[in-house]
């Protein structure tokens, strides 16, 4: 099919108010993504030889507070950004699933009656089609064949969750071919964890798919991991003259599984020491009277750990409050508060392994003198699991400018992100 027909094809399939709510009214945000729509329709075709019958997108998301909360029955607040995972796609007859994703030089493909997990694939995305598949299947739902172009700004390592927003995505697709859509925003998520730990291999929590699932700016309380309760919180960023960044320092996730999973672990030991199961089965009173008996059987740094989630469990709750109430002034220096503590007492900054690598703390100690030296209150903290990767800044936009100027000295000029809360999860186009 040629170009101009597939334009026409991606506008009459869904217009510009469609592309309104999910990136905002600013016309040249949305000249550009129609374009990018149009790009991807095109390389469907190019590859299937079929125009796309379905467009799909999944946003990437930040962690405002809660770091490493959410495995332990925490709470969390997150929020999904304008940087997303994007699909066009069709339904096949047969039993096949092929994905051809930009920037990989092969597709994806998995046979839906081949469920089983297949340790050659861990760490990959076909591990991750085929544990949502075989998740959907243990579910009683139904599954397909279908064909599909993806492409994606949601970097990798960007503290963004560019893997939960691709297992979401997927799941999103898998619920409108297959289920009329019916499958809720809560169990897509669900099902998108269950991927990542059990194919992929990552022990990760469920804010990042919950996140990604249901949009805008929410509070998850995972008291009861399999309900949680989500809260979508009231606030309007527009209303703050500040930006939210991202600042990548640069440094690798690779081979930090360890360093991750110790978190929970060291957490739990804790728990169990004094009764529970997890750390949110303990308190502050209970943690500080048996520390003398705590430190010979789980070790100081599980111990800080479980310091980090008690008081960070408390800060969710208190920003939720302050940002409701429209009190930006406590939210920041919660904010910061929240990034001492992960620094300081859950010690996910940088790894143990590579001591003189140390991008994170490095980021953050640049914008605090920064924020310091011009006298603006801002905040700064780390971004998702740590020990690599990025940092999230609140900064006045005032001083904007000077902020990038210095970071990008630094690290680099593509180091910087500037986000925007997207107020809709993950979607299909079509049916907006």
């Amino acid at each position: 099919m040629p170009k101009n027909q597939i334009t026409n094809l991606l506008q009459n399939q869904i217009d510009t108010t469609v592309f309104q709510k999910i990136y905002g009214h600013n016309p040249s945000v949305i000249k550009e993504q129609i374009k990018r729509y149009t790009y991807l329709a095109d390389r469907h075709n190019e590859i299937f030889a079929t125009s796309p019958a379905l467009f799909f997108s999944a946003p990437g998301r930040t962690e405002i507070s809660g770091n490493h909360t959410d495995h332990n029955h925490g709470k969390v607040l997150a929020a999904s950004v304008d940087l997303d995972s994007i699909a066009a796609v069709n339904a096949i007859n047969g039993d096949q699933i092929t994905i051809f994703s930009e920037g990989y030089p092969q597709p994806f493909i998995v046979d839906i009656n081949q469920c089983s997990p297949v340790e050659a694939e861990r760490g990959t995305t076909t591990a991750l089609v085929r544990g949502i598949v075989a998740r959907f299947k243990e579910l009683g739902l139904r599954v397909g064949g279908f064909n599909a172009t993806v492409t994606s700004n949601v970097l990798v390592g960007s503290g963004l969750s560019s893997s939960a927003s691709i297992e979401v995505l997927l799941g999103t697709i898998m619920n409108y071919l297959f289920n009329d859509g019916q499958i809720s925003a809560e169990d897509i998520a669900l099902i998108g964890q269950f991927a990542e730990n059990q194919y992929f291999g990552k022990p990760c929590g469920l804010m990042d798919q919950l996140a990604i699932a249901v949009g805008g700016v929410v509070a998850i309380d995972f008291k009861n991991p399999s309900k949680p309760i989500i809260q979508k919180v009231n606030y309007n960023p527009e209303q703050q003259n500040y930006s939210w960044l991202i600042v990548n320092t640069g440094t690798s996730h690779v081979n930090l599984t360890e360093e991750y999973a110790a978190i929970p672990r060291e957490m739990r030991a804790v728990a169990r020491a004094l009764g529970g199961q997890v750390c949110r089965d303990i308190t502050m009173q209970n943690l500080i009277e048996e520390i003398p008996n705590l430190r010979p059987k789980v070790g100081d740094r599980a111990i800080l750990r479980a310091f980090h989630f008690l008081t960070e469990n408390e800060r969710v709750q208190q920003q939720i409050f302050a940002l409701e109430k429209g009190d930006f002034a406590a939210f920041l220096e919660l904010a910061n508060e929240s990034g001492t503590s992960s620094c300081r007492w859950l010690q996910n900054c940088y790894p143990t392994s590579n001591p003189t690598e140390q991008g994170v703390p490095l980021a953050l100690a640049l914008t605090q003198y920064f924020l310091k030296t011009v006298g603006k209150k801002g905040a700064c903290r780390i971004q998702g699991g740590g020990f690599a990767g990025t940092i999230l800044v609140f900064i006045p936009n005032e001083v904007l400018s000077d902020y990038l100027k210095l970071i990008t000295k630094v690290f680099n000029e593509g180091s910087i992100s500037q986000l925007n809360i997207r107020p809709i999860g993950a979607v299909c186009l079509n049916k907006i």
